[in-house]
């Protein structure tokens, strides 16, 4: 055999070596293949999403126990009218708060007689016209609120009103002079601790937006 023909049949062995090596290693497209495996975890992060789509709401549960009456409020309220937020309420009551209570201790009733009740302004009244006639003066000043959280709730679905009781815990500086401007009560510059408890009601579903203080206490 000459040298040409030799070399010819050592480079064929090598290439028929070479594809049985490659399909050997790469496989064919014939038969079983093995199936494509998602990364691991993907099915428990979709199972974990799942659970936090359908469960509690925790614009509610972040405010009240889940399960209680107070939370079954909270959710007809949202159901009446679902664009109501508990947070966005709780952030509107704090403000409330304020301003009601700084107009009553000043005695500017004028300016906050739109958002309290017919009852509650009666009895404001009543205290501001007994401080003038004792010739009594408040001077007060709002520190801040250390504590607004819910303290009940409750929802009445024939008339769509929903009542949601607020426990407050603010601070203030107040005096109180008298007409020659001595202090009769108090003491100036000394904060003071008040806690409350004040109902706010309103209509869900309606477009008047504003909540309605209805009853005062502690």
């Amino acid at each position: 055999m000459n040298l040409p023909i030799l070399q010819l049949l050592v480079l064929a062995g090598i290439a028929i070596f070479l594809i049985l090596r490659l399909r050997s290693v790469l496989g064919t497209r014939d038969g079983f293949e093995a199936p494509n495996v998602p990364p691991a975890g993907l099915d428990e992060r979709k199972r974990k999403f799942e659970v936090i789509e359908g469960g509690p709401d925790q614009d509610i549960t972040d405010h009240a126990e889940e399960g209680s009456d107070t939370a079954k409020a909270l959710a007809n309220m949202k159901q009446r009218e679902p664009s109501f937020e508990v947070g966005g309420f709780l952030s509107g009551a704090r403000s409330a708060y304020e301003f009601i209570l700084m107009g009553f201790e000043r005695g500017e009733l004028a300016e906050i007689k739109p958002y309290i009740s017919d009852e509650v302004y009666e009895v404001f009244a009543q205290v501001v016209e007994a401080r003038e006639k004792k010739g009594l003066k408040v001077e007060a000043e709002f520190i801040g609120v250390r504590e607004v959280s819910i303290h009940s709730a409750e929802f009445h679905a024939a008339s769509g009103t929903a009542e949601i009781a607020m426990k407050f815990i603010g601070e203030l500086t107040s005096v109180v002079r008298d007409d020659t401007g001595e202090i009769v009560e108090g003491k100036e510059g000394k904060v003071k601790t008040q806690k409350d408890i004040w109902t706010f009601e309103r209509e869900m579903g309606v477009n008047d937006p504003n909540w309605i203080l209805v009853a005062t206490g502690e």
